[in-house]
């Protein structure tokens, strides 16, 4: 007798704790889809003077990326998603490559057949000291960018060469996370 109470009180205990590690799950899958905007606070590297902010918001169009970076020089700068979060190696190389989950080549954000994390060149305005960049990017999945880095680039990206677009060192990198 003692050992039928003993399995049901095992049994219990075990249906009570996968019911409540199911619920986990589910709630942290309903979080991830209630993601709607995320940002990227960029810091420099090594010596660059550039910083700024990269906010991506979930719209009926695709993802809508929006920067206000300031510290760049009068020319185009790459700007791309990288692999991993990580900005603690003075020149960047933390953050890994473009991130590409479909193995595609490199190519501008307007292209469907790209990296998903390249997004194209800001250029900047010789006049104003903070350059703004906006555009909807229809490949960018918001819930798979996050955790993920920002890199400005110190040159352009030529939208061409494989696997970088030429982009030059990395200026500046930021880390995206979810905001409200």
């Amino acid at each position: 007798m003692q050992r039928i109470y003993y399995l049901a009180l095992v049994s219990l205990t075990l249906l009570f704790l996968a019911c409540s590690e199911e619920k986990n799950i589910k709630e942290t899958k309903s979080l991830n889809q209630q993601v709607t905007k995320a940002v990227a606070v960029i810091h420099p590297l090594s010596d660059s003077e550039v910083s700024g902010t990269v906010y991506f918001t979930e719209t009926d169009d695709g993802v809508k990326v929006e920067a206000v970076i300031s510290g760049l020089s009068e020319t185009k700068h790459g700007f791309h998603i990288h692999q991993y979060g990580d900005c603690t190696e003075p020149d960047g190389s933390s953050a890994g490559g473009h991130f590409n989950p479909e193995s595609q080549d490199h190519s501008g954000p307007e292209m469907q057949n790209r990296h998903m994390g390249d997004m194209g060149n800001i250029t900047t305005n010789p006049e104003n000291p903070v350059t703004s960049y906006s555009y909807t990017d229809q490949k960018i999945d918001l819930n798979m960018i996050l955790g993920r880095a920002v890199i400005i680039h110190a040159k352009e990206d030529d939208l061409t060469s494989q696997p970088t677009g030429a982009a030059g060192s990395r200026l500046a990198c930021g880390v995206i996370g979810i905001t409200q």
